[in-house]
């Protein structure tokens, strides 16, 4: 139930639950695979003249790929909501803030929805904090072991380098 008839608040604020499928057209477009359903549950009410608060929250899982190693992982995702709806145009400055026509009869909260999932998606993801990734040079997984490639030598400490062999004590 994310779409609320607006006669519903006369009695009252208007508890908002519902789950919108993984593949539902309002997530086309964005470049998050969700893993499961999004979750939502909030509560809207009148907040003035034409204008309806809604608090609300989101939870979903993603499945990405660790940034550092590659491997596929499945990432908890929670948001909390806060947006207004309102028929002021005025009121359109804040950027949580969403239009509504002057004669509309209904609020649909999943253009906010879409919102707030796509800003708390994290941008890098990793299979785990201690992630070692792939090797730059043959490409295997560090987790798994040392890949046996030679340590890397920086050419700009070399003059340190043969120093190093002059000063002993």
């Amino acid at each position: 139930m994310l779409q609320i008839d607006l006669r519903e608040l006369a009695r009252g604020p208007a508890e908002t639950r519902g789950q919108l499928p993984a593949d539902d057209p309002l997530f086309e477009g964005l470049d998050v695979a969700l893993a499961e359903p999004v979750t939502v549950a909030g509560r809207l009410q009148d907040a003035a003249e034409g204008r309806f608060y809604w608090r609300g929250s989101l939870t979903t899982r993603i499945a990405s790929q660790c940034r550092r190693c590659l491997a596929p992982v499945t990432v908890p995702v929670v948001a909390d909501i806060n947006a207004l709806f309102s028929r002021d145009p005025d009121a359109l400055e804040d950027p949580s803030s969403y239009p509504l026509a002057p004669d509309a009869v209904q609020i649909d909260l999943r253009p906010a929805v879409r919102e707030e999932l796509l800003l708390a998606v994290p941008q890098w993801v990793v299979c785990r904090d201690d992630c070692r990734g792939l090797c730059p040079r043959c490409g295997k997984d560090l987790n798994a072991g040392p890949c046996g490639c030679p340590p890397v030598v920086d050419q700009r400490w070399q003059g340190l380098a043969a120093l190093k062999g002059k000063l002993h004590d």
